[in-house]
């Protein structure tokens, strides 16, 4: 029997948000026949129009015993569709079936809304993390992250990392192999590890009116100084502890944390231009060591330094995907087209 998925839209969804994960499992579908079967939803059935003014055709909502995963997209309707009653009981009947429930974008705020991430890890586009956080606090939000999974349900960031996410959830469905076929056949890499950031400048770009905006702009211009709390401290004028909790409030990460994400970001940027070896990039990145820089970049990217560094066919290196591996099994496609990332 093939995997079904039920996605969930509402008026003004994005389009990319369903189009994007909806081509992967297309793709999967194609390269194995009766690996996945889908039906669009929605809350009232018929046209449902997307925020580009394009429509699509949904069905009623269906039962939980009829699909294997939901698929909640997200879009500039989120915020009705978070109140519309009907959506959050589908929602919440869904997990309490034991369905797999999955969310990309800004549709994580609709399974917030309905109640099933409470305590739960989870992730949503970077410009909507702190409306997540302050509205429901009792989620752990990972805001810098890809995509998240914590037992039956997955959240992804931003528009195109929903496919990011589907290519995970065929691994878990049907196999490495098959995953691998699809990313190749959609031009994409296989795989950015869920940890990865989903947006370099996440710092600057979350507190551009923050208090703490110079600062962060001061240690990034000079990240081969130590950087120490009491040090950061002492330049904003308060006590260490005060500094410390004041600034986890206002940028969801700890100074530390924050001073770590602006040196892994210089350095990622400095190998990927072939700006020097990774020992001299350590050291001028503020790291000490390149075997420091390396566990920072576990850390925080999924991957070691030497992968960012150009010329080596990988990440940073302007090898293509299609480049990078042997192409897979053609599907009958004229010429697979690339899918852009997020």
């Amino acid at each position: 029997m093939p995997h079904s998925l039920a996605i969930l839209v509402f008026p003004d969804f994005q389009l990319l948000d369903l189009s994007g994960p909806l081509a992967a499992f297309e793709m999967a579908q194609r390269l194995r026949p009766g690996s996945y079967a889908w039906q669009v939803v929605a809350a009232q059935a018929g046209e449902v129009p997307s925020s580009a003014g394009l429509g699509l055709q949904a069905g009623p909502l269906p039962g939980p015993e009829s699909f294997d995963t939901a698929l909640v997209v997200g879009g500039q309707g989120t915020r009705e569709a978070m109140e519309d009653p009907r959506l959050l009981h589908w929602v919440r009947s869904t997990e309490q079936a034991g369905r797999r429930l999955a969310s990309v974008c800004s549709g994580s705020l609709v399974l917030a809304a309905a109640g099933v991430l409470q305590g739960r890890r989870a992730t949503t586009h970077w410009s909507r993390s702190a409306g997540l956080r302050r509205r429901f606090p009792e989620v752990r939000l990972e805001a810098d992250r890809i995509f998240v999974n914590d037992g039956q349900i997955w959240t992804s960031a931003g528009i195109s990392a929903g496919i990011d996410l589907a290519l995970a959830l065929l691994t878990r469905d049907q196999g490495e192999a098959l995953a691998r076929q699809v990313a190749q056949q959609l031009v994409v890499y296989y795989r950015r590890p869920g940890g990865q950031s989903q947006f370099s400048e996440l710092l600057a770009m979350g507190q551009e009116q923050g208090r703490f905006q110079s600062l962060l702009d001061e240690v990034r211009q000079d990240l081969g100084l130590p950087h120490r709390v009491a040090d950061l401290a002492a330049r904003a004028c308060m006590s260490p502890r005060h500094f410390a909790r004041i600034f986890l409030q206002e940028t969801g990460h700890s100074p530390a944390h924050a001073v770590e994400r602006l040196r892994v970001e210089a350095a990622r940027a400095a190998l990927e231009s072939g700006a020097g070896s990774l020992k001299a990039v350590a050291r001028d990145c503020g790291f000490g060591s390149s075997e420091r820089m390396r566990r920072s970049f576990l850390r925080l990217l999924g991957m070691p330094p030497s992968l960012h560094q150009r010329g080596t066919g990988r990440p940073g290196s302007g090898a293509t995907p299609a480049q990078a591996a042997p192409p897979g099994p053609d599907p009958g496609l004229d010429a697979p087209g690339s899918a852009p990332r997020g």
